[in-house]
């Protein structure tokens, strides 16, 4: 295990009121020590406190004994692999998580997300959009936190949306069809969104992908099914005849809930 580094002593001049919020720790779980060592650097310079593991059995009793804000792990390790983590975490705790999945790999993606994990990002990645992701997920969760002071930082609230059935929170990343909730991972969330907030009109994939992901980020048209596919099943658990998102084939997709 690699513990990450604690923050640097406080400079002269250094203003103590300042240092009394602390820092989210984002605990991150992966083999690969060059992965560990840059994203702890990336992490660590947008303000979050970092504790690094190299394996599935050291992390598992630390995230339970010590748990982080948020963990990320990949998918493919010695001793304990993540999905065997997830697995055994989720046995005793809604720490939100973050999977590392290989490129292209949707069985990787399904697994993961029917664990609980709270999304997933695909290797190689964008440490900006990992950033991105890691804020969404943590203002989603905040709020389970009872008396917890805000810890992200403050900005204005966006409007919620309301489109027939369907009911979306930006600020917290909730969804609700019918007055029943719909449990999405941000990038699903963000794909719905841009969808519902224009129905009727026809977003194409490309469209879709700038909604959900950064502009240094490439993702293939195949992803995008996916998530749709993934965000229709969830639908239908709480709505048999959900039917409102619409594929016109070769064009893309819209959301129409008359």
């Amino acid at each position: 295990m690699i513990e990450g580094a604690s923050a640097d002593p406080a400079p002269v001049g250094h203003d103590p009121a300042a240092a009394e919020a602390p820092r989210l720790q984002i605990a991150l779980v992966d083999d690969d020590r060059n992965i560990l060592t840059t994203v702890s650097i990336a992490l660590q310079a947008e303000g979050f406190a970092t504790r690094l593991y190299t394996d599935g059995e050291t992390a598992l009793k630390a995230l339970l004994d010590n748990p982080p804000d948020l963990a990320v792990f990949d998918i493919k390790m010695p001793k304990m692999d993540g999905m065997e983590l997830l697995r055994r975490l989720r046995q005793n705790s809604a720490l939100p998580v973050i999977f590392l999945t290989s490129k292209d790999d949707e069985s990787d993606e399904e697994a993961g997300l029917e664990l609980g994990a709270d999304d997933y990002i695909a290797k190689p990645f964008s440490l900006r959009l990992l950033v991105a992701r890691i804020r969404a997920i943590l203002r989603r969760a905040e709020p389970l936190v009872p008396g917890a002071a805000p810890s992200i930082s403050p900005e204005p609230a966006p409007p919620t949306l309301t489109r027939g059935r369907l009911f979306m929170d930006p600020a917290r990343h909730q969804v609700t069809w019918a007055g029943q909730p719909v449990s999405l991972t941000v990038t699903e969330f963000l794909i719905l969104e841009a969808l519902a907030i224009r129905p009727g009109v026809i977003k194409s994939r490309n469209q879709l992908m700038d909604a959900a992901y950064p502009d240094d980020v490439f993702v293939d048209d195949r992803t995008v099914d996916s998530h749709i596919k993934r965000m229709r099943r969830k639908f239908k658990v709480v709505d048999n005849s959900f039917d409102a998102i619409d594929t016109l084939y070769g064009a893309g997709y819209s959301f129409t809930d008359g």
